[in-house]
């Protein structure tokens, strides 16, 4: 038996679950505009342990999402996950937040396309076959009318991405699940569970958020 504390904070949804051999048995999330992240996030790893009816010393191990995503809110969770690891003295967990996204498509046929917004129409994505297998790697990329055009197969995109890429992707096999928009830790416990059955953990010293890009720090604005 083993339990796993999944959490997940790349986007706007701050998400934390407690797993039992893969299966979550409690979650507590929210997606909000105001990225409230480093208000919510401890108070939810307590809500979900206290759920799970369980105590921190029981968990095996700690799964954190690895980006891409939201800077600040890798940063929160990673530090809140390596801070665990260290108390507890137990392994880390790093999942693909795409894949995380992906598997919360449910299809059984055709390609699954997660997005995450990275501004204008630039979007983080990846595609995936319906069993999850990874058809092409991560990357950030312009979407315009163009994207995909190779494809003949079903396409479902999943992510934050449907206001603003519905407009250009218009071909007759592209579908948009727009139910699917945040990466949730509930996904996430089946994915962590895989990992952690094949030790498949980081150094928690040196593990780094894949952020993708650079952080930028745009300067202050004259007065």
């Amino acid at each position: 038996m083993s339990f796993i504390l999944n959490i997940e904070t790349a986007t706007k949804n701050c998400s934390v679950s407690v797993a039992k051999d893969g299966k979550t048995i409690a979650c507590n999330e929210l997606a909000d505009e105001g990225y409230s992240h480093a208000e919510k996030l401890h108070v939810f790893i307590e809500e979900v342990i206290a759920k799970a009816g369980i105590s921190v010393q029981d968990l095996n191990a700690i799964a954190v999402s690895q980006g891409p995503g939201s800077y600040t809110g890798l940063r929160i969770g990673v530090s809140a996950a390596k801070g665990l690891c260290y108390a507890l003295n137990i392994p880390l967990i790093a999942v693909d937040t795409l894949q995380t996204l992906a598997s919360q498509a449910g299809v059984i046929d055709g390609k699954i396309i997660p997005m995450l917004d990275a501004r204008r129409m630039e979007v983080y994505s990846a595609i995936f076959n319906s069993d999850l297998t990874v058809e092409r790697a991560i990357k950030a990329e312009i979407i315009d009318e163009n994207s995909f055009q190779e494809y003949t197969d079903k396409l479902y995109f999943v992510g934050d991405c449907a206001d603003k890429c519905k407009a250009v992707l218009i071909k007759d096999n592209f579908v948009f699940l727009e139910n699917v928009k945040y990466p949730s830790a509930q996904a996430m416990s089946k994915i962590s569970f895989d990992k952690y059955q094949k030790s498949d953990t980081v150094d928690v010293a040196y593990f780094e958020p894949y952020y993708l890009k650079d952080f930028m720090i745009a300067p202050p604005k004259k007065q």
